[in-house]
């Protein structure tokens, strides 16, 4: 792993992610589905997942776990019913399905939804400032880098978050 994909270190105050087992739990199901999967600059997907996680405030266990599976219904097949299942806690999975993206659901819709609901809140922020970093978006043709500024912009907008 080279020093672009090193993960921040957590603040003080964050719990260490190994040491929970929601955590570890959400970490299984999250490399376990996205396996194989890469992002766009062709790195496992799953160093995007765990940089939003180390990212996520508050990082209480179920904001970090939400973090770890926020793509997991939309990208994989797996289900909400399926994650029950497993042990992931119901309001992880209802943080989840607000995070997921569905075709029928209008924009401002999806991000009212979110804004309304503090761990797709504390996720959503993290995800986007993770796709936003300085250092992914130099990663991406100029095109791509463009596209992304705006659609993240109107994101932050939409829900009421800070630039």
């Amino acid at each position: 792993m080279n020093t672009e994909d090193t993960l921040p270190p957590l603040e003080p105050a964050a719990p260490p992610l190994a040491d929970d087992r929601l955590v570890a739990l959400a970490l299984a199901v999250a490399a376990r589905e996205h396996a194989g999967q890469t992002d766009k600059a062709g790195r496992p997907y799953l160093t995007h997942l765990l940089r939003v996680a180390h990212r996520v405030r508050p990082a209480r266990p179920q904001t970090v776990a939400a973090a770890l599976l926020h793509d997991v219904i939309e990208d994989c097949p797996v289900t909400a019913a399926q994650l029950l299942a497993e042990g992931i806690p119901a309001r992880v999975v209802d943080g989840v399905l607000l995070l997921t993206r569905r075709d029928e659901v209008p924009a401002d819709a999806y991000y009212a939804a979110i804004a309304g609901d503090e761990v797709a809140l504390a996720v959503k922020t993290a995800d986007i400032a993770d796709n936003t970093d300085p250092r992914r978006v130099a990663e991406l043709d100029r095109s791509s880098a463009e596209r992304l500024r705006v659609k993240y912009a109107a994101a932050r907008v939409a829900l009421g978050i800070a630039g």
